[in-house]
């Protein structure tokens, strides 16, 4: 960059540090993260929503834009979408026509985007690349496993080649069930990542769940596949079996026409492949990286690759001559922004890199900080670089400006000249749930359910376009940035002194994980607090102990899971952090568009958390046979700690570093071999007393938590009470004592396995009821116990998803319960995820682990000092005693009234056939919860007032009415003498 910039961007980066104000550009708040969002804020910035323009369904917008790239020419922009996307018909089922992904196509001759067509494909994974001649572009076909080929017609307009897609050969080999075509366990193929020669002639897609490339040419005008290069060292060298390599393969760039870099996640490196003989490929050499490699891009010369890395949030350097490392450089913010006290942490989320047309800057992507940074280059070669794995670059190499964008920004484009930008999101804060979309097949719920108010389809895509912002404008920008992002907020003094107290009072912290409920599903019909009893489904009668703590000590009313579903819910729950991987990978898992459930230490179905395959058959004996396939305990989506410890930045790791003891009942644990029908000579009996018995069932997928895992403690699985969740618990308990950290699951909120449930429990509210009571009963025990003076008990929903709520999708319950805890009290201040994930590490004392939750505020408004005496009774559900399950003694249930559940177990199968309950959330939430209300509420219309309502006044003329129309079933159900599940009456 010329030495006149220099001086302008030294300027610039005093006034960024001088201070920074509060500037205001339509800011929107994003209620479960606690950002901002101005997207408006550039000079002369649009912002416009992706609408595909169907026929029938014309207001319909797609969600999670992933990538942009524009022409040759400078004049067409392509934004490519891979997400969710799935739409409902009037009819509420599922329309294959309009659920697809698409290539949206912007004139931008004009620089302000044009949109010209909106095309279809049916399935993507991020890649998308432009012919050198302008006249064509290629997407990847994601889990279809194939390339498609758009052309430039003579009118103008955009089609798909009479010779597309262009299949790549891995679906041809799947051996179904455990050999899908991709590598590992039940895994399909995704083609990611594609790039093409500089003269045209060669493709190159990266196969990311096949740990390979697939080189494409083409003879005669037709493209097709003519060779493929398997990138683990394993298979290229059998002398290196089982050490992980060129795994995760995602995105693809080209040097020239003969050298094609290729990033790999999983083994952080970029492999370096020689194409000049597209027949034969070969990999010259691999260059390891700190970080997750995520998009690259080259410089004009193609002297240097550029590769945005997550988990490191920086961007390596890489010298395309000697192909090695040069420098790594930190891109969250310019220096001296970020307060001292988390200026090193990470959790940006870094996922995308360009260069400036003109060469001098960089422009990297943030997606969970909401920003571009912009990055200042010094010349190539300059002395004085530091090392590869640390420190800022040299004078001139660093962050000097930040842009704000839309939620989650994943790619940034440039017109030929420089002058304009082009942004793309991900997400779009979703508000409540308008319609209440969780209905059955009345005539109502129909038409609402083709209104797609499912929580993934409420997320939308956004691009953004503004002239490229100048110096004098980016220090404006920067601080709009600083200021959506709380980088100088502090703690009050009160705040501050009601933390140090608690730190010095409270040595154990009980942290319960639930599953998928919302406020008003939940609590909607308490005395007090902002509920909307309309919406509840599982209501004080289903669920008196959680009622029972909101009242007792205080309903969080304005609580928000900073997830979207269960797949993100457990990162941000463990660690305040989802990374890039998950972000990117869940909408599309969600969907049914490849991909497994990767979050929770296992990947690709395989459990990395064991270093050896003897180990890992050992724990599953369906696990593939073959050393090659994720060798290793490299977990890819697990985040770094502080220190970038690899892949140890989860709660109970902090714990550890602080000398903090541990213990770990159903966190990561692998569900395999849970209800396994295909293979039941490996599935585990569900045992009410496996310590007893002396059978392991809980394997662990954490090498850090294995040795602190109750291995009788058993995992998520829908057919096991929680009741005996909680004996286990209590005998583990009086083994060993109370830990620092507890870590206790109770998923049997989420419901289901319907007719396979034992000891009765065996319908939705009577799944809940044993939910609320093994919560119950985990509190009544501290507060009977020598820990009640010392102990605070957290228990927070993973998710929200499964629910409609009036205020907003990602509202939920959460509970505070113990010594110093207010007592009868609605706390109403905004709190998420984070705010609890920081409160508890500032009470344990541990080290934050990065820039989520160290932004984050504590619940200190929660707390009262003065408050230390406590006491808690738990009470079994009606329901509970109404069915006789035997797990209850009889004198818990005296003076209880028994009740029943509106159907039983027979009808649930029934209506819930084919569902797969073997996972979180790997059943069709929007199908599930539709089922959830009709069978719970019937022909119950839900009311037509106006949502985003303050309920809190007049809160018992509402719930009047709402108990007046509450009708509790005091006998069985009769659609069958018969129930299914066994054990209940």
């Amino acid at each position: 960059m010329k030495s006149s910039h220099n001086t302008k961007y030294a300027l610039l980066l005093a006034v960024l540090v001088s201070g920074l104000g509060s500037l205001c550009y339509g800011q929107q708040v994003i209620p479960n993260t606690g950002q901002q969002i101005t997207p408006l804020a550039p000079t002369n910035a649009a912002f416009v929503p992706l609408n595909p323009g169907l026929s029938d369904n014309p207001t319909y917008l797609a969600g999670q834009a992933a990538t942009s790239v524009v022409s040759p020419d400078g004049k067409t922009l392509l934004v490519l979408i891979s997400g969710y996307n799935l739409v409902r018909t009037s009819s509420d089922t599922t329309n294959p026509t309009d659920s697809t992904q698409w290539v949206f196509v912007y004139d931008i001759s004009h620089y302000g985007p044009v949109q010209k067509q909106a095309l279809s494909v049916h399935n993507t994974y991020y890649g998308i690349a432009f012919d050198p001649s302008g006249t064509a572009f290629y997407v990847s076909g994601g889990a279809d496993d194939n390339v498609h080929i758009f052309v430039l017609g003579t009118n103008g307009m955009w089609a798909e080649s009479a010779t597309s897609p262009v299949k790549l050969g891995h679906l041809a080999g799947a051996v179904p069930p455990a050999n899908l075509g991709g590598v590992g366990l039940e895994v399909e193929p995704q083609a990611a990542g594609i790039a093409i020669s500089e003269d045209g002639t060669k493709l190159v897609v990266a196969n990311y769940y096949n740990d390979s490339i697939s080189v494409l040419t083409q003879s005669g005008g037709v493209w097709s596949k003519v060779a493929e290069l398997d990138l683990r060292p394993g298979i290229i060298n059998p002398a290196l079996t089982g050490v992980p390599g060129g795994e995760y393969p995602f995105w693809v760039a080209i040097k020239g026409n003969n050298t094609a870099y290729i990033s790999s996640i999983r083994d952080r490196e970029i492999d370096v492949v020689d194409i000049s003989n597209a027949l034969a490929p070969t990999l010259t050499t691999r260059i390891p990286l700190p970080g997750q490699p995520n998009k690259m891009a080259l410089n004009a010369s193609q002297s240097t690759l550029y590769a945005a890395q997550d988990v490191s949030d920086s961007v390596a350097v890489i010298d395309t001559h000697s192909n090695t490392l040069v420098e790594n450089i930190p891109v969250t913010a310019p220096n001296g922004l970020l307060p001292n006290s988390v200026s090193g942490l990470k959790g940006s989320n870094t996922n995308s890199v360009v260069v400036s047309p003109d060469g001098g800057s960089l422009y990297v992507t943030n997606g969970w900080m909401n920003e571009v940074a912009v990055v200042q280059l010094g010349e190539s070669g300059s002395s004085g670089r530091p090392g590869p794995f640390g420190g800022s670059g040299p004078v001139g190499e660093q962050v000097i400006g930040l842009i704000p964008t839309g939620w989650y920004p994943n790619s940034v484009s440039f017109s030929n000249d420089g002058r304009y930008m082009y942004v793309v999101n991900d997400k779009s804060p979703t508000g409540s749930n308008p319609e209440y979309c969780h209905v059955g097949d009345t005539p109502t719920s129909v038409a609402c359910g083709a209104s797609n108010q499912y929580d993934l389809q409420l997320i939308k895509a956004g691009l953004q376009s503004f002239p490229t912002p100048t110096p004098g404008e980016l220090a404006a920008l920067t601080q709009q940035v600083a200021a959506n992002n709380n980088f100088s907020r502090q703690l009050s003094n009160e705040a501050a002194d009601t933390m140090a107290f608690l730190r010095s009072h409270i040595h154990h912290i009980i942290y319960i994980i639930k599953e998928n409920r919302t406020y008003d599903q939940i609590l909607g019909d308490l005395g007090v607090g902002n509920g909307d009893p309309s919406i509840t489904e599982f209501g004080s009668a289903v669920t008196p102990n959680l009622h029972n703590l909101a009242s007792q000590f205080v309903d969080l009313d304005n609580f928000y899971d900073t997830s979207e579903v269960s797949m993100d819910g457990w990162p941000w729950s463990t660690a305040a952090h989802a990374t890039d991987v998950v972000e990117r990978q869940t909408s599309v898992e969600y969907a049914g568009r490849g991909l497994s459930y990767d979050s929770e230490g296992t990947n690709r179905n395989v459990n990395v958390g064991y270093p050896t395959l003897t180990q890992r058959l050992a724990a599953n004996p369906l696990t593939p046979d073959d050393p090659n396939v994720l060798p290793g305990t490299m977990d890819t989506a697990a985040p770094d700690g502080p220190e970038a410890q690899v892949g140890a930045g989860f709660l109970w790791d902090g714990a550890l570093r602080a000398g903090l003891t541990v213990r770990n009942y159903g966190f990561f644990i692998d569900e395999a071999r849970y209800n396994l029908s295909a293979a039941p000579q490996y599935s585990i009996p569900e045992d009410p007393t496996p310590f007893a018995d002396n059978l392991t069932v809980a394997y662990s997928t954490s090498p850090a938590l294995r040795p602190y895992t109750d291995p009788y403690f058993r995992g998520f699985d829908m057919t096991f009470p929680d009741y005996y969740r909680f004996n286990e618990w209590l005998r583990d308990l009086n083994a060993i004592g109370l830990q620092n950290l507890t870590l206790l699951r109770l998923p049997h909120d989420h419901t289901g396995n319907y007719s396979i449930a034992i000891a009765g429990v065996n319908t939705p509210e009577l799944d809940e009821a044993d939910n609320d009571y093994a919560v119950g009963l985990v509190v009544q025990t501290i507060a009977n116990s020598p820990y009640r003076d010392d102990t605070l008990i957290f228990s927070i929903e993973d998710d929200a998803q499964d629910g409609g709520d009036h205020v907003d999708a990602h509202r939920s319950i959460a509970f505070i319960v113990g010594p110093y805890v207010k007592q009868g009290a609605v706390v109403s201040t905004p709190y998420t995820t984070l705010s609890m994930f920081r409160t508890i590490e500032d009470i344990l004392g541990t080290e934050h682990q990065n820039l989520n939750d160290s932004l984050a505020l504590p619940m200190a408004d929660v707390f009262d000092p003065r408050q230390k005496e406590w006491t808690f009774n738990a009470t079994p559900s009606g329901l509970l005693c109404g069915t006789s399950v035997t797990l209850l003694p009889s004198s818990t249930c005296e003076g209880v009234t028994a009740l029943y559940p509106n159907h039983n177990a027979a009808y649930w199968a029934e209506v819930t056939k084919g569902m797969d309950f073997s996972v979180e959330d790997h059943v069709d939430g929007k199908q599930f919860n539709r089922i959830l209300w009709q069978g719970l509420k019937g022909s119950q219309p839900y009311p037509s007032t106006p949502t985003g309502l303050d309920l809190r006044a007049n809160r018992s003329q509402l719930l009047e009415r709402y108990r007046a129309n509450l009708q509790p079933r005091t006998v069985p159900p009769v659609e069958s003498s018969t129930p299914i599940g066994g054990g209940g009456k």
